[in-house]
């Protein structure tokens, strides 16, 4: 009996030492009320700008975040290896950071669902060479991030090359690497094709050599040595955005307009704005009212190449390309007045912006007012209803883009209020005008834009009879 006794007193203080289940992952973030997501500085992933923080990947963790019900905070780094040791010794909770998989890392984290592609390019400075095929006929050193992918890569191919000449850095990032090809301090890089993309809208003499690996997937890293509450999450998370189209819209809000690239545009754009826009930024300025002033600049170089006397084979002119009755409208007198052309292109913008409906959001409005602003609001309303009909939101610009070349076919221009249009030609223009715009938001941020403006002189009897 006393032995039967003392078992039941054993295993009662058994039971009551048993330690208590510890939380999730998920539950101990929830508890916390903060995700902590770790993220790489670079204008592909992560950054401040004017307004606060800014880029894809913090948009997404933003939205991830607020599913959760907690608060987001994200910790940069500026170097790839220190992100991953984050997440290893779990300062952090996941990483947003454009990041894509390899074997190594395959071994050490979790990679969640892809939720973009990029292509992997060796990137040399236009005319300082012939341009290599291949990776035997680079004729001096090849410069990538230390901790990278491309690192990784280079590590596993290097063998099949012994004359290959590389090296990783750990004093650069990215984006950096592709300034120091286009100084002629190193020759080559390994640069992501949305990375290259953007930096090559300020530098033109970016040049392609050719694509070591094709369709990479990028994807959010979380640790593998915990539980799978918070990955089982970020599975739902992407596979929702997906499937609501919210993925498309965000990757084309980033990236829709930059994959396009003329070398002859780009250059001539950039040497504009420093020799011909100084001449006008005061008057855009001065008449963007609420509009940002590097969007009326942008529209205008779409329009006339800052040059105030552009005429068209229709008829338009001036700065911002009026036709007549806009003009008279707008109250302008000579549409070869720069500042009357400005004046009166601000007005007319924003006459077709207070005309998109106001539960559009941003950047969204601003591409629907600028497509109306050149093939008229009645043929954008046509598209958005074909759009509608086709089962798209009408409320999207990426779902009215694909709608609006449709103008061009009688099977469709019949069924539409304004008949023909040339629907292709607004799709060109507002990614034209998006480009440009980014270039000047670029520029100017970092004082490359030319303050002083120069005295304009309007020949007398230069006007154009606007009565």
């Amino acid at each position: 009996m006393l032995r039967w006794l003392a078992s039941l007193l054993l295993v009662g203080l058994l039971l009551g030492c048993t330690p208590e289940p510890q939380p999730s992952q998920l539950e101990a973030i929830k508890a916390r009320g903060v995700l902590r997501v770790g993220t790489l500085l670079g204008p592909t992933s992560y950054y401040l700008d004017a307004e606060g923080q800014a880029g894809i990947e913090f948009i997404l963790a933003q939205d991830f975040a607020d599913e959760l019900g907690v608060e987001l905070e994200m910790v940069s780094r500026y170097n790839v290896k220190n992100l991953l040791n984050l997440l290893d010794s779990g300062e952090v909770d996941l990483l947003a950071a454009g990041l894509d998989r390899t074997a190594k890392r395959a071994e050490r984290f979790r990679f969640g669902p892809p939720y973009m592609e990029v292509a992997q390019r060796i990137v040399f400075r236009q005319g300082s060479r012939d341009r290599p095929r291949s990776l035997e006929e680079l004729d001096a050193e090849l410069v990538v991030v230390e901790g990278s992918s491309h690192e990784d890569w280079l590590e596993s191919v290097a063998p099949d090359y012994p004359n290959l000449q590389w090296r990783s850095t750990d004093d650069h990032d990215a984006s950096e690497l592709l300034r120091q090809v286009v100084e002629g301090d190193i020759a080559y890089t390994i640069a992501d094709s949305n990375t290259l993309d953007i930096q090559r809208r300020y530098y033109p003499d970016l040049s392609v050599a050719f694509t070591v690996r094709d369709n990479v997937d990028i994807a959010w890293l979380v640790n593998q040595q915990v539980d799978s509450s918070l990955y089982s999450e970020v599975i739902d998370f992407f596979g929702n955005l997906r499937h609501s189209g919210q993925l498309s819209q965000l990757l084309d809000q980033h990236y829709g307009h930059v994959s396009s690239f003329n070398y002859v545009d780009t250059s001539l754009f950039i040497n504009a704005v420093q020799t011909v826009l100084p001449k006008y930024r005061d008057s855009f300025e001065k008449y963007a009212g609420a509009l940002d002033w590097r969007l009326l600049a942008a529209i205008s170089y779409q329009e006339s190449l800052w040059n105030p006397r552009a005429l068209s084979p229709t008829g338009v002119r001036g700065m911002m390309m009026l036709t007549l009755p806009t003009a008279k409208a707008m109250g302008v007198t000579s549409r070869l007045n720069p500042e009357q052309s400005i004046e009166g292109g601000a007005r007319y913008f924003e006459r077709m912006l207070e005309r998109i409906p106001a539960r559009i959001p941003e950047p969204d409005r601003i591409w629907f007012a600028l497509a109306a602003y050149n093939i008229g609001y009645g043929h954008l309303e046509d598209a958005r209803i074909l759009t509608q009909q086709q089962g798209g939101d009408a409320d999207r610009w990426i779902d009215v883009r694909k709608r609006l070349p449709l103008l061009r076919q009688k099977k469709f221009y019949r069924q539409t209020r304004f008949g023909f249009a040339r629907g292709d030609e607004p799709v060109r223009y507002v990614g034209n005008i998006r480009r440009y715009f980014d270039t000047l938001v670029w520029l100017d941020e970092r004082g490359r834009i030319p303050a002083k403006s120069m005295e304009i002189t309007i020949p007398e009897g230069s006007g154009d009879g606007v009565k």
